[in-house]
């Protein structure tokens, strides 16, 4: 399934050679699906309060068991069609606080794919 292109710097739409809405296809729509997914702050998306990450809820400026962060990802990667068996494995907490981990995947077409946050 194809999605709007966004910019890996700024997370935001970009254009294509002809200045129009850049698009992504599979296989790279999955992946990119799926770094949204879990970038989404649950209640964020105005059109939908019940989609997202629990991350101001239950994670952030909490102790919560890496376990449940984990599932937590691997439920919002599993929002996106053709994304199936998620695994979510963390790395690390930054100088910043940015909590950093890769998800990995298998699509619809069986390619293993992965996604940094």
């Amino acid at each position: 399934m194809d999605t709007l292109l966004l910019d890996l710097t700024y997370w935001d739409l970009c254009l294509d050679a002809s200045g129009n809405i850049a698009v992504a296809s599979d296989p790279y729509s999955v992946a990119q699906d799926v770094a949204s997914a879990c970038k989404t702050f649950l209640g964020e998306v105005f059109y939908d309060t019940t989609i997202g990450v629990p991350y101001l809820q239950q994670i952030l400026g909490e102790s919560p068991p890496v376990a449940f962060i984990k599932a937590q990802l691997v439920a919002a990667s599993l929002t996106v069609p053709g994304c199936t068996n998620p695994t979510v494995y963390l790395s690390g907490l930054t100088a910043t606080r940015q909590l950093t981990g890769q998800v990995q995947f298998t699509d619809s077409n069986g390619n293993q794919q992965a996604v940094n946050f």
